[in-house]
């Protein structure tokens, strides 16, 4: 990759560095408590967590749908989440990130998910709630706290942790800031005015959040689940 490619890639990374520092920190948070075992890793795109999952779990499976806007290259098992080729409670853990809201069905995904789980293994999840449209056209739902909690305790899960990973100003800011990168293109790529800008708005969201994280305003949530044993 050229110098000019890795520039424009290293602008582009950063338009979303709050959100992806402030999931990051919440997952880094939740694997150390609930994976453990096999892990079956549904919708794992690039695998992007196999490093923060590696320690806590003795084998990572990968599995995603064949025709996966991501990278598959990491991918283990080519599947879909509605039709999971594992038998019956086989699995420890699962982890399934920004995915429900790109199925059609996620009541079937989720209780697909509880029947390859073993008695008492543990799940994590992350769904958008207020959030962009992405990954189009693959994009069907946004969810709030109370139909989470309803979606899997319906499939015969247990609530351990459901936690919004931020308030209004991250999501106000954040959403901001993608909508300034879409004036990011042609020669205004190479002028860093936008992504500079967009670093400062995605501090300034950083403080105030700490200072006013009302959960009402979130763009995402995390839940962690467990099947009775």
């Amino acid at each position: 990759m050229n110098s000019k490619r890795i520039w424009l890639s290293a602008m582009e990374n950063s338009k979303n560095l709050l959100i992806r520092s402030l999931g990051g920190r919440a997952l880094n948070a939740a694997i150390p408590k609930y994976l453990f075992g096999t892990l079956l890793d549904i919708g794992c795109g690039e695998k992007p967590l196999a490093s923060m999952a590696g320690g806590h779990v003795q084998k990572h499976i990968a599995l995603d749908h064949p025709g996966s806007q991501h990278d598959t290259h990491a991918v283990d098992v080519f599947a879909s989440a509605f039709a999971i080729p594992l038998a019956e409670s086989s699995v420890d853990s699962v982890l399934c990130t920004a995915v429900l809201e790109h199925l059609e069905e996620p009541e079937t995904a989720i209780g697909e998910a509880f029947r390859v789980l073993k008695p008492g293994g543990r799940a994590i999840y992350t769904v958008p709630f207020i959030w962009h449209l992405h990954e189009e056209p693959r994009d069907f739902y946004r969810f709030t706290k109370y139909g989470l909690r309803y979606l899997f305790e319906k499939k015969g899960f247990r609530i351990l942790e459901l936690n919004a990973l931020s308030g209004f100003w991250v999501t106000f800011l954040q959403l901001l800031v993608y909508k300034l990168f879409a004036f990011n293109r042609g020669p205004l790529r190479y002028i860093p005015v936008i992504p500079i800008l967009g670093l400062v708005f995605q501090g300034i969201g950083y403080i105030l959040n700490r200072l006013d994280p009302n959960e009402k305003w979130t763009w995402a949530y995390l839940i962690a689940v467990e099947k009775p044993a």
